[in-house]
């Protein structure tokens, strides 16, 4: 166990890894970032919270918040520009819809996390305490704008999964077996 953590402290003098896991709302990737984050002690990041940060000043919901930025590429930016911040000194686990795509010259590894529409509308009922009919227009809406967003700000198709080194599907897996597999894959692309 000593090498282990030994290993894990040497990751930022070495490698400086800048791992990045994306996904649609409600597909696990903020569970899965942290837990890297934590087992291999780098920094965490997620560019969700700052929406939710913005959304929260505004005193709107993430459904009026992606309305609004659906019209207003100055709030795609803003949290885009901050994610490559927090991107450039590397040793770091990114939560971000769009960073793998942002950052692919830059990323160690970027991780794909999926999961059917049924399962991640029920994840995030149950994440955010909210009605299921809130819960069902906030996965559709939100991946829809996104789609939409990505596509005219950036160009960019975020249906394209070839840039991802590890797509997985969690909605048949629990949450430890997706883990193991995704923490597997990252030590052995990182040479842990």
């Amino acid at each position: 166990m000593i090498i282990e953590k030994e290993k894990e402290d040497d990751i930022c003098k070495k490698i400086k890894p800048i791992i990045i896991v994306s996904g649609p709302p409600g597909s696990g990737k903020s569970t899965y970032a942290k837990r890297l984050a934590k087992d291999l002690n780098l920094k965490y990041y997620t560019s969700g919270q700052a929406f939710r940060e913005l959304a929260k000043e505004l005193n709107i919901d993430l459904i009026e918040l992606n309305k609004i930025a659906q019209n207003n590429p100055e709030i795609d930016l803003k949290i885009d520009k901050k994610t490559l911040e927090e991107a450039k000194n590397g040793c770091i686990v990114i939560d971000s819809h769009l960073a793998a795509w942002i950052l692919k010259d830059l990323s160690t590894i970027s991780i794909y996390v999926k999961a059917d529409l049924k399962s991640r509308i029920k994840r995030l009922q149950l994440r955010d305490n909210k009605d299921i009919n809130y819960s069902i227009e906030e996965a559709v809406y939100r991946e829809y704008t996104h789609y939409r967003r990505f596509k005219e700000y950036y160009g960019i198709d975020i249906r394209d999964l070839s840039i991802f080194d590890l797509i997985i599907d969690t909605t048949n897996l629990s949450i430890d077996d997706a883990y193991d597999i995704i923490l597997e894959t990252v030590k052995k692309m990182l040479k842990l």
